[in-house]
């Protein structure tokens, strides 16, 4: 089983929007018991929050399903336990560092590299704009379904 962890600041836009739209995925292409997926934060900024209600809202207008859940802090652990770590930002590439120590076996992948590019997914923390936050995590998910696909 491949296992999946998207990972944003605060677990509570962006690494939850991926979450969520990359089982959506998955569960479509009919691969929901090859590929686990969960989402995490670099802080503990939102932990315990559940999910923001702009990228609800984004995923209700899709159609996307969605559970409750409360935003957790990635750990050590999880870079055992998971064999993408799925940052959307150079923070949190900084930040995940701190935790996890060096990326000796290479799970750590910035979200856009996956459509081969470098920038930072859009924040709809500052932005407001979770289109294009979605824009974004969509490209991104579909390009890591593909490749995990081959």
């Amino acid at each position: 089983m491949t296992k999946i962890l998207f990972i944003c600041h605060g677990n509570i836009c962006r690494s939850t929007m991926a979450e969520f739209y990359m089982k959506h995925i998955v569960k479509e292409a009919g691969l929901g018991n090859q590929i686990y997926i969960e989402s995490a934060a670099t802080s503990r900024d939102e932990i315990g929050n559940d999910t923001h209600h702009g990228t609800k809202a984004k995923l209700d207008e899709l159609g996307i399903s969605y559970a409750k859940r409360a935003a957790r802090q990635v750990t050590k652990d999880d870079y055992d336990n998971f064999d993408y770590l799925i940052i959307m930002d150079e923070n949190n590439a900084r930040n995940l560092q701190r935790i996890i120590g060096d990326d000796v076996d290479h799970k750590v992948h910035k979200a856009l590299s996956f459509i081969g590019e470098m920038r930072d997914v859009r924040d709809p923390w500052y932005t407001g704009d979770f289109d294009e936050t979605y824009e974004d995590i969509s490209r991104s998910c579909n390009a890591l379904l593909k490749k995990l696909k081959k």
